[in-house]
């Protein structure tokens, strides 16, 4: 957990590949769905486009199927969810049906500040490769080194929308890890995300390491 443009999605799938847990990305399945064209699609297109939160009742059922439907074997790492309370709460009692339970919540912490830059200069490609301005530039501006396509900027990555989500964070999933953390059955690890993704990375993994001793 953490604010948007953290870096919950880039140190999940590297811990997945360090832990072989599954990865479960709520931002990834929201946009295979909004790509799909469906009625849902579209309804998530709506609140992404905005930098609003989707509704509970839609993450819930999108988030219910694709936990169902992962490999639960070496263990699930959900990434963007739950973002509310009352997420966090239907989450619980479907892992207490299926006689799971949650092992731990991971804080990734950042100023505000440092959020802004970092969302804003995030530029993609149709292959799927990611790139930063700042932190991850291109050999050639705007063109992918892999390909050679051009590079894009998410609608939602402009600094009026990230600072509307960096405000819905505050108010609504933020309280989540204050429920966690205080329900005291699962483990909250906070881990500082302003350090170099490989420090963040090397802390993420002591810390589940240690849990797990």
């Amino acid at each position: 957990m953490g604010p948007p443009g953290a870096g919950k999605g880039t140190q999940a799938k590297k811990l997945v590949e360090k832990f072989g847990m599954t990865h479960l990305s709520s931002g990834d399945i929201f946009r295979a769905e909004k790509s799909s064209g469906s009625d849902l699609g579209k309804q998530l297109a709506q609140y992404m486009l905005a930098g609003k939160l989707v509704p509970d009742e839609i993450v819930v059922e999108m988030m219910a199927k694709a936990i169902a439907d992962g490999d639960a074997e070496a263990g699930l790492m959900l990434d963007g969810f739950p973002r509310t309370v009352a997420q966090a709460k239907a989450l619980d009692e479907q892992l207490a049906a299926a006689g799971s339970e949650m092992d731990a919540v991971v804080s990734i912490v950042v100023p505000d500040s440092e959020i802004v830059g970092r969302i804003t200069g995030r530029r993609s490609c149709s292959c799927g490769q990611a790139y930063h301005v700042m932190f991850i530039p291109p050999k050639v501006e705007d063109v992918c080194d892999v390909c050679g396509a051009k590079l894009t900027q998410r609608a939602d990555d402009t600094e009026e929308v990230v600072k509307e989500r960096l405000e819905a964070y505050h108010a609504q999933t933020k309280p989540v890890i204050d429920y966690y953390s205080s329900c005291g059955e699962v483990r909250v690890l906070e881990v500082d995300g302003s350090k170099t993704p490989d420090e963040v990375s090397e802390d993420l993994a002591a810390a589940l390491n240690a849990l797990q001793q």
